[in-house]
C-alpha cells in the first residue's frame, strides 16, 4: 500500500489536509532543519526565434525509440553523424534546477527589505530530432536568460541566505539551420527564490506510521471490489429543483443535484 492507496486501512493516520480541531492530536513541538523561502517570484513567456547550438549528440537507445525502429539505426555505422535532412522532433528542458551565473543583489535604500535581483539563468536542454535514415537523435544544448527583479531579503545574519531557481522550458517548434543549429520556439517558466537552510519548530502529530507497500500486480476487480455496495445517496441542491407542473411537462422529474 502507500498512505493515499485505498486499501490503507488507517486513512485518518495518513498525511492530507486536516479537518475539525486542529489541535486534536498533536503531541509535541519538533525542530527540523529545512530550507525556507523567504521570498519567491515566477516568470513566464514564449520566446521566438531562438538559435541553440548542439553541445554534443548521440544516437536514442533502441528501447528508448518511440517512432522509428529501422534495424539500421542499431548499427556501428551510426555512430557517424546524422544524414541531412534533419527533422525536429521534440525538445525540453533536462532539469528543474537552472545554472546561476553572475548573481548580484544590491538592497535599496527606499525599500526596506527589498533588493535588486539580477542574474543569469542557465536552462539545459534535450533536443530529439531525426534524420534521413528516420534514425532518431538527442542532443544536448542550453539557453542563457537574463532576469532582473525585486524580491524580499532577510536581514544579514551568521547563516547566508541563497539564491536559487527552478526552471522549466518545452519546444513548441522547431526548424534545423545546419552546422548543429535549431531555431526553436520555446515556453520557459523561471522560479527564482530566495532561500536559507533554518531550524524552525513546529507543531507535530507523531511519527508516521508507514503502510506496507502494494505489490503492483493488474488485478482488474481491485477497483471495482473498493467500490460501495449499494449507490450512495446524491445530496440535491433543493434550490435547483424544477417547480409546479411546468416541471412535469417538461419531463422534469426528481430533483436536479449540485455538482
Amino acid at each position: 500500500m502507500s498512505f493515499y492507496s485505498y486499501k490503507n486501512a488507517n486513512p485518518s493516520c495518513c498525511p492530507g489536509i486536516v479537518g475539525g480541531d486542529v489541535l486534536h492530536g498533536l503531541q509535541e513541538k519538533v525542530c527540523v532543519q529545512v530550507k525556507r523561502v523567504y521570498d519567491s517570484c515566477l516568470q513566464q513567456q514564449q520566446l521566438d526565434d531562438v538559435v541553440v547550438t548542439l553541445e554534443s549528440y548521440g544516437i536514442v537507445p533502441p528501447e528508448c525509440r518511440e517512432r522509428c525502429e529501422q534495424t539500421a539505426c542499431s548499427t556501428q555505422e551510426n555512430m557517424a553523424p546524422p544524414l541531412l535532412p534533419i527533422t525536429f522532433e521534440s525538445c525540453r528542458s533536462t532539469s528543474t534546477t537552472g545554472t546561476l551565473r553572475n548573481v548580484t543583489i544590491d538592497r535599496l535604500c527606499d525599500r526596506p527589505c527589498f533588493a535588486r535581483v539580477r542574474s543569469a539563468i542557465e536552462i539545459p536542454l534535450d533536443i530529439l530530432f531525426t534524420d534521413a535514415r528516420c534514425c532518431e537523435y538527442i542532443g544536448k544544448a542550453s539557453i542563457t536568460l537574463n532576469r532582473d527583479v525585486l524580491l524580499s531579503v532577510p536581514d544579514e545574519s551568521i547563516v547566508p541566505f541563497t539564491l536559487e531557481s527552478m526552471v522549466s522550458a518545452i519546444c513548441v517548434s522547431g526548424t534545423y539551420l545546419g552546422n548543429n543549429r535549431f531555431k526553436l520556439t520555446i515556453c520557459v517558466t523561471i522560479v527564482l527564490k530566495i532561500l536559507a537552510n533554518v531550524e524552525i519548530l513546529i507543531p507535530s502529530y507523531g511519527f508516521c506510521p508507514i503502510p506496507p507497500c502494494e505489490e503492483f500486480a493488474e488485478n482488474v476487480c481491485d477497483e471495482f471490489f473498493s467500490l460501495p455496495l449499494f449507490p450512495p445517496m446524491s445530496l440535491c441542491n433543493e434550490s435547483a429543483m424544477p417547480l409546479g407542473n411546468a416541471a412535469l411537462n417538461n419531463g422534469a422529474f426528481g430533483c436536479a443535484c449540485g455538482g
